[in-house]
């Protein structure tokens, strides 16, 4: 099992978990958070910061040297590394690897670059620790940041005993942001072929708009189908990921839309194991990167029951983009 990102499994509950526990509870403590208690400094400096001494290119796991002195008492933000990628947002999904150490001893507490796994979270909302929330919006993809965090804009008075962070710990991370993704992502992947002419055919856009699904006037196929539209280079899907998705269902019969992430302007993030049992079978082993169309035949869909604008026995079609694994 990989190992959970101290950023995104903070006992304190100073972090919330997007779809994880229960959302009264999580709220709950976050509101009575240091962080959240306090008014901690919105200034943004640029120094000082501790040399990265190896490791120095995108990509590369870090080696950070120990902080010079006395850290600022405010957040230290300096790009290292300017990317020319898309400007991240409040409310993207961020996807960036890490090294995170404290200031005094650099100690590592924690990265994702021996896990060979970049993180995808939301950013400028509240599911990771301030200091990134206020730091990394407006920053492109293809750079390399670093900070130095001071308490209050991390783990509070608190710390984070199961990091060896300590309240009065200013924390340094160097963040290499990958990706972001929001309402009007879509998958980048290679055309593949839609030949057969039994199918449905599925449009390729790549503008972040729903793609069309048009459905052949022909009796829908008994088994599932999964086959790509544009294939990804990203790794495969396993069956317990967390995947963040743009996706559309249609019906086979009249191909009426019953419901669709682009309508919502905003991502869908789901645990596979959750899913119907097409989505289930159809998306695992597909590669991140991908836009896939689903044929999912009523036993593996919702069966002989009604659900929503989907009647019984119904056989459902989807465009899915699977744009990363959270």
């Amino acid at each position: 099992m990989r190992r959970r990102s101290l950023l995104l499994a903070v006992p304190a509950g100073l972090l919330t978990l997007a779809g994880c526990g229960d959302d009264k509870s999580d709220k709950a403590k976050t509101d009575e958070s240091p962080s959240a208690s306090k008014e901690p400094s919105t200034k943004i400096v640029d120094g000082p910061l501790p040399a990265v001494t190896a490791g120095t290119k995108f990509g590369q796991k870090p080696t950070v040297a120990k902080g010079p002195g006395t850290p600022s008492p405010d957040l230290a933000v300096k790009t290292l590394i300017a990317g020319n990628g898309q400007t991240v947002a409040k409310g993207d999904f961020l996807q960036f690897d890490y090294l995170g150490q404290i200031w005094d001893t650099a100690k590592v507490f924690d990265n994702s670059y021996d896990r060979k796994a970049p993180l995808t979270s939301a950013i400028g909302v509240g599911q990771l620790i301030p200091g990134w929330d206020r730091a990394l919006p407006g920053k492109k993809v293809g750079s390399r940041v670093e900070l130095a965090i001071p308490p209050a804009l991390g783990y509070g008075t608190q710390g984070n005993p199961q990091g060896g962070i300590k309240g009065t710990d200013t924390l340094v991370f160097v963040v290499d942001i990958r990706g972001t993704f929001n309402g009007k992502s879509s998958a980048k992947g290679r055309e593949v072929a839609q030949d057969n002419i039994d199918l449905p055919k599925v449009g390729t856009n790549t503008d972040g708009a729903a793609p069309s699904i048009d459905v052949p006037k022909k009796p829908a196929p008994k088994g599932l189908v999964a086959n790509y539209v544009l294939e990804g280079d990203g790794q495969a899907v396993k069956p317990t990921d967390k995947l963040l998705l743009q996706y559309k269902g249609v019906l086979w019969e009249g191909g009426k839309e019953f419901d669709s992430s682009y309508k919502r302007s905003e991502l869908a993030e789901f645990p596979l194991q959750s899913l119907i049992k097409g989505w289930q079978q159809g998306l695992a082993g597909k590669k991140v990167g991908s836009r896939v169309m689903l044929v999912v035949p009523p036993e593996l869909g919702y069966g002989a029951q009604a659900s929503g604008d989907i009647p019984a026995n119904s056989t459902l079609v989807f465009s899915l983009d699977i744009l990363a694994v959270m």
